[in-house]
């Protein structure tokens, strides 16, 4: 029987594949000369051009090798390094920046976050444009800078390595495009003060940390950090217990606002602006501008960017008639995402979150339809017949076998990326993911009714929604508690070699892409090839301890 979950056709990655395979080329080859690349597309982009229609084969082949050679010459125009910087010790620097992101936590009149250099001294015009991580101390009297605003800050600045560890977080600021950090700094000045709508932003951000706090942080002040960690990603909430507890339990993710969040409000969104009985582009619109908000409120985080994209394109097609199709999604946001920010493929987010969507869709929804349409308990037992318990029965069945295949088919990719950036693997992941994400998915829900709730004035109905969300994260917590007690649970362990990881987990994503296509026929290899990956990896590409 055909599975409506197969049979989603993504143009797009024939173009945004070569292009990611490019920009991994560059990172390994290090830069080349980006006039050549460029010439090369030229050609080739010809090529295609001039076979369209002809040859169907040449073509092809032309249109994927321009996409390759434009990857490549992205990764060495977003990655420009400095060469003469590379041999310079660390010294002081006098530089203008433009404040593009903040990290969360500041404390003790310290700010820190993501940089681009506007202005410096004559005789460090070059650095001007590069990316920077910056550490600084500002003014008692002075609060913090918000992005987009321009400060002047004279610090230590130093180079960044060029191929820093995986689990470091110089690897982060890589994966950024950062090339330099700038440490024990001190803000001079504000050379321009942030636009009104940041600090518009920056308003309802401590707006939303009351709302969430409202008749919970008194009584309960650690659930409150859990909720206001888990609906504006502010990790800092966390305190070292719990977030070792769930980074052993391989259920950090759910403190990142990504797909899982912006997925559930979204739905709830359309189930509240239904109620309006809007036309469909103002419902529609209506919908994505309060996502963006939401997105931008808490801090504009690339794996928030990265899942409202693929929101967005998503609803483009319902509501341009279109049959709605994820991977096409998929595939339309990643690719916007690598044109704009190249050099979030190489991040941990990136990573992680595409390669867990495509798991799910590739491989998880054709898994759990499978088993659901063999699963027929009273199948001879004529419908009108049935009573409460054989729904029961069916119903929690069926829910049961769902959850069970999305979650086999997401711990592919988590495994490897969990050995690869964190170094742990986790064998409780599956366990802990199938119980704490539809918990997760009550609580986004109630704390989304608190912040409504609290934009409407209605402060009874904020504390009732964080009291409904707080037991719910009780019982979260004592779960994680529980998993994390489990021997065996959790092991450290690292790769052999730093090629092991991303080489695995692209011969994963492609053997799914290939399953997919052919109907994960068992001629073919049927549903095991993708585990028999991670097996292998496991064994012969894994130190534990």
């Amino acid at each position: 029987m055909l599975r409506r979950s197969l049979g989603h056709r993504a143009p797009l990655l024939w173009l945004v594949l070569p292009h990611a395979l490019g920009l991994a080329a560059g990172r390994i080859t290090g830069e080349w000369p980006l006039s050549v690349l460029l010439g090369a597309a030229l050609l080739t982009a010809t090529l295609a051009f001039a076979t369209a229609g002809k040859r169907p084969w040449l073509w092809a082949g032309a249109l994927v090798a321009t996409a390759w050679l434009t990857g490549l010459a992205s990764h060495s125009l977003h990655r420009s390094r400095l060469p003469e910087w590379q041999e310079l010790p660390p010294r002081e620097a006098d530089l203008v920046l433009r404040v593009d992101r903040v990290f969360a936590g500041q404390h003790d009149n310290r700010a820190s976050g993501l940089a681009t250099i506007t202005g410096t001294d004559p005789h460090l015009r070059e650095l001007t444009g590069q990316r920077v991580y910056f550490s600084v101390r500002h003014a008692a009297s002075e609060r913090a800078p918000l992005r987009s605003a321009r400060i002047r800050v004279l610090g230590v600045l130093e180079s960044l390595p060029p191929a820093p560890t995986e689990d470091s977080f110089d690897a982060y600021l890589d994966g950024a495009g950062v090339n330099f950090r700038l440490t024990r700094g001190q803000m001079t000045e504000t050379v321009r003060p942030p636009t009104a709508y940041r600090e518009f932003c920056a308003r309802m951000l401590a707006r939303f940390n009351a709302f969430l706090g409202t008749g919970l942080a008194d009584k309960r002040p650690e659930l409150a950090g859990i909720l206001r960690a888990m609906l504006l990603g502010q990790k800092q909430s966390l305190d070292d217990g719990q977030r070792a507890q769930f980074l052993r339990s391989g259920t950090m993710h759910l403190f990142a606002i990504s797909g899982l969040h912006i997925g559930v409000i979204a739905a709830g969104l359309h189930a509240l602006l239904s109620l309006l009985r809007l036309p469909r582009p103002a419902h529609h619109g209506l919908c994505l501008l309060i996502l963006w908000l939401y997105v931008d409120i808490t801090g504009g985080t690339p794996s928030a960017v990265r899942a409202f994209i693929m929101v967005a394109a998503f609803q483009s097609a319902y509501l341009l008639r279109l049959p709605g199709n994820p991977l096409a999604a998929l595939a339309a946001s990643a690719g916007i995402v690598l044109l704009i920010a190249p050099m979030q493929l190489f991040s941990a987010s990136f990573q992680m979150s595409y390669g867990i969507v495509a798991a799910l869709l590739l491989l998880g929804l054709p898994l759990a339809e499978t088993w659901l349409q063999a699963w027929q308990p009273f199948a001879s037992l004529p419908e009108a017949a049935r009573g409460w318990w054989h729904r029961t029965v069916i119903a929690s069945g069926r829910a049961i076998l769902g959850l069970v295949a999305i979650g086999l088919a997401s711990i592919t990719v988590s495994t490897l990326t969990g050995i690869q950036f964190f170094q742990l693997f986790t064998p409780v992941a599956l366990l802990a993911n199938l119980v704490l994400i539809p918990a997760a998915t009550l609580v986004i829900l109630g704390g989304v009714g608190s912040l409504l709730c609290g934009l409407a004035g209605f402060t009874l109905g904020s504390s009732l929604c964080n009291h409904a969300a707080g037991l719910v994260l009780a019982g979260m917590d004592l779960a994680v508690q529980s998993l994390a007690k489990i021997p065996g649970g959790h092991w450290p362990a690292g790769y052999l070699a730093p090629w092991v990881g991303p080489t695995a987990l692209a011969v994963l994503l492609g053997l799914m892409l290939t399953g997919y296509g052919l109907g994960w026929q068992r001629r073919a290899g049927g549903w095991w090839t993708p585990y028999a990956v991670v097996a292998l990896t496991l064994i012969f590409g894994v130190k534990f301890g």
